[in-house]
């Protein structure tokens, strides 16, 4: 009997202030919880098949790591790009950010067969939103 296909996830664990507003927030944003994973302290956003946001209390995320965790409404932790399927999809995305609590984090990036734009959630984390022309780039 052969093995199943691995297939891989990335979690990307990050602390929040307020857990009732972190998942208001993506919610609003169009992404599904996965209510096997979420508590009080937790909140676990599926972004893809193969993507999910973990988003601890501070409390509960210090208990993680022996590091102090980032204030990241103060410095940048990371950059989190997600691929979108369009540009259209890409400004939606964001709109709906901005709406719903978030804000801007830099000036739209157009290079014609690439199109980024970026927001900051209620948190400060950085996210960048991205879509690609792959037939223009392939070689």
């Amino acid at each position: 009997m052969a093995a199943r296909p691995y297939r891989q996830t990335v979690f990307i664990t990050l602390a929040v202030k307020d857990v009732g507003i972190a998942k208001k927030f993506f919610t609003e944003l169009g992404y599904a919880l996965d209510a096997r994973f979420c508590d009080e302290d937790t909140v676990c956003v599926a972004v893809s098949d193969t993507i999910v946001l973990m988003l601890l209390h501070e409390e509960k995320f210090s208990r993680f790591t022996v590091q102090p965790a980032a204030d990241a409404a103060r410095s940048t932790e990371a950059l989190i790009c997600l691929s979108a399927e369009s540009r259209e999809q890409v400004d939606d995305l964001v709109g709906k950010a901005l709406a719903v609590g978030g804000s801007p984090a830099a000036e739209p990036n157009d290079l014609g067969f690439m199109y980024a734009r970026s927001f900051l959630d209620p948190d400060g984390h950085h996210f960048e939103i991205l879509w690609m022309d792959q037939d223009a780039v392939r070689t």
